[in-house]
C-alpha cells in the first residue's frame, strides 16, 4: 500500500515561502552593482534634418453663380363647399332616480364580552 500523507516539512516550506511571496520583498543582487563600472553613453551627433520647400497648392476655382429661375403663378384651385350637417336632435330630459337610504349604525354598541374558561379542577 502506497504512503499516501505529505510530509510535514513539505507543508512548511510551502507555507513559507508562500508567506514571502505575498510579503512583496525581493531579493536582488545589490552586490553586483557595486563591482560593476557603469559605462557612459556615447553621444551620437544628431542628423540634420534638409528643410523642404513649403508646398503651393493651386488656387480654388471659382464656381458661377446661377440665375434664379422664374416659375410662373399657379392659380388657386377651386375647393367645393363643405356641406351642412343637419341639427342633433333634442333628447328629453330623464327623471333622477332615487336611491335607497342606508341605515345607519347606532352609536352605542354592546362590547361583546367572553368569560375566561371555567377550570375542571377543583381546589
Amino acid at each position: 500500500m502506497a504512503y499516501n500523507q505529505i510530509p510535514s516539512f513539505v507543508l512548511l516550506t510551502l507555507l513559507v515561502n508562500a508567506l514571502l511571496s505575498l510579503s512583496g520583498h525581493t531579493f536582488s543582487a545589490e552586490a553586483r552593482n557595486l563591482q560593476e563600472t557603469t559605462l557612459s553613453k556615447p553621444e551620437l551627433p544628431k542628423p540634420e534634418l534638409p528643410t523642404l520647400p513649403k508646398p503651393e497648392l493651386p488656387p480654388l476655382p471659382e464656381i458661377p453663380t446661377l440665375p434664379k429661375p422664374d416659375f410662373p403663378t399657379l392659380p388657386e384651385p377651386e375647393v367645393p363647399k363643405m356641406p351642412e350637417l343637419p341639427p342633433l336632435p333634442h333628447i328629453p330630459d330623464l327623471p333622477q332616480p332615487t336611491l335607497p337610504t342606508i341605515h345607519s349604525l347606532p352609536k352605542d354598541l354592546p362590547i361583546p364580552f367572553f368569560s375566561p374558561p371555567h377550570s375542571t379542577t377543583s381546589p
